[in-house]
């Protein structure tokens, strides 16, 4: 498969580092940029590179040449004019003979590309998207899926503010069938979130999103790039992918993220408690993943519906975005073992191997994210919350119920704290 890497950009947020070079030759601990996403390719034996340049091209096309140096080949193709995203891809018609993976060169990434490329071709999309959250989500182009990762809605920023839209982000990385390219004009210019992929789901093609929470970070502004840099001396992009084990701090949701209202059924009820975006952002700044396991048996009561507890989960990740920070993933559990209230849903009214005290949505995570269960924590404000990390085998943290009162003093949590703050920070 042939990697399509987009290198048009100016990189004018970036000031000074972008003064003497285009945007991907800016340097990434002595390299620049679309090096590092050239051996990356490389390392899963992906060698044939097309680089779509424009602004400053002679300065990429003189640094990698043919490609020989690094073990790949390279073909350079200078666009005489701004196609934009998705216009420029019209130039490679010729050159790719099937589905092709691309890059936008601003962005630092480790990620495992044979599992997405494995997703894409089970899918048999025309279209496959990195998906994950970020610390940014106001000034990233987002996305609506389903339950089976078919994309239904793209929301490409600036975003309106009459809703609360999902923290899942377009991270950069694509895979397209050769046969998209026939939705775009020779010579025309396009965008790829707001004119290409939009002309897809118009044309009944499928577009799928691979979720996945490893390394994919843009650059685009001073402090992006100040944070790159850190990550990468740390290691911490290297760890980030597949192939490793990542620790993860479990949180529960109602008490310990947001105040705790008696089956919290609408989205403007929904207020998070102080400090915990100072806690969400620290976790995303070090090593552990943020991941949410929350029983919620308003769904198998009826009190609300699927679209309604998203709405409130949308809110409380929007919230956060707009506080720099994010969470990895959320998992719960809509049922509820015990019949005999007005209007239930009898479908949910089951004893499930998820509702906690059951460690079903930890140890499901656990899969899903190739979680390090022995490093792992879980933060709770209940009994069943830390009978569910007894049951996985983690490490527990009580706090106190929205930080006034403990539920039960002779718990057996491993440890007891006032807030979510506070835990997290002896965690770290």
């Amino acid at each position: 498969m042939d990697i399509v890497i987009i290198a048009g950009g100016k990189g004018t947020r970036l000031g000074s580092l972008t003064l003497d070079v285009p945007k991907p030759m800016v340097l990434i601990e002595g390299k620049p940029v679309l090096e590092h996403q050239i051996e990356l390719a490389k390392r899963y034996n992906l060698k044939k590179i097309i680089i779509l340049s424009g602004h400053m091209s002679d300065k990429i096309e003189e640094y990698f040449s043919d490609g020989k140096w690094l073990g790949v080949s390279i073909k350079h193709i200078k666009e005489q004019f701004p196609l934009g995203t998705a216009g420029c891809l019209k130039q490679i018609e010729d050159f790719v003979s099937d589905d092709f993976i691309i890059f936008n060169a601003d962005i630092i990434m480790d990620f495992d590309i044979l599992k997405m490329i494995d997703f894409h071709y089970k899918k048999n999309s025309a279209a496959t998207l990195f998906l994950h959250p970020n610390d940014h989500p106001y000034d990233s182009d987002l996305i609506e899926i389903d339950d089976n990762g078919n994309v239904l809605s793209i929301y490409p920023k600036p975003h309106s503010n009459d809703r609360w839209y999902k923290n899942l982000t377009i991270a950069g990385v694509y895979i397209f069938k050769k046969s998209v390219l026939q939705h775009l004009k020779k010579g025309e210019k396009a965008n790829l979130s707001k004119y290409l992929l939009p002309k897809l789901l118009q044309s009944g093609e499928m577009i799928s999103g691979y979720i996945s929470t490893e390394y994919v970070k843009d650059m685009g502004t001073i402090d992006r790039y100040k944070k790159i840099k850190k990550d990468f001396l740390s290691d911490k992009i290297k760890k980030s992918n597949l192939k490793y084990k990542r620790p993860t701090i479990f949180i529960d949701r109602d008490g310990v993220l947001n105040r705790d209202i008696a089956f919290l059924c609408n989205a403007n009820d929904l207020e998070l408690l102080p400090g915990v975006a100072d806690a969400i952002r620290k976790i995303n700044d070090s090593g552990f993943l943020a991941v949410v396991v929350t029983n919620q048996p308003v769904i198998a009561r009826n009190i609300t519906d699927f679209n309604g507890l998203m709405q409130i989960h949308n809110k409380m990740e929007w919230l956060l975005g707009k506080q720099g920070c994010y969470l990895d993933a959320i998992y719960f559990c809509p049922h509820h073992p015990d019949s005999g209230y007005p209007g239930e849903r009898k479908e949910f009214k089951v004893d499930c191997d998820c509702r906690k005290p059951k460690p079903g949505m930890i140890l499901r995570a656990a899969e899903e994210l190739n979680i390090d269960l022995e490093k792992s924590f879980i933060i709770g404000d209940r009994e069943s919350d830390i009978l569910a990390g007894k049951n996985a085998r983690i490490k527990t943290i009580l706090v106190k119920i929205n930080g006034e009162c403990w539920e039960n003093q002779d718990t057996c949590a491993d440890m007891k704290f006032g807030s979510l703050e506070e835990a997290v920070n002896n965690i770290l």
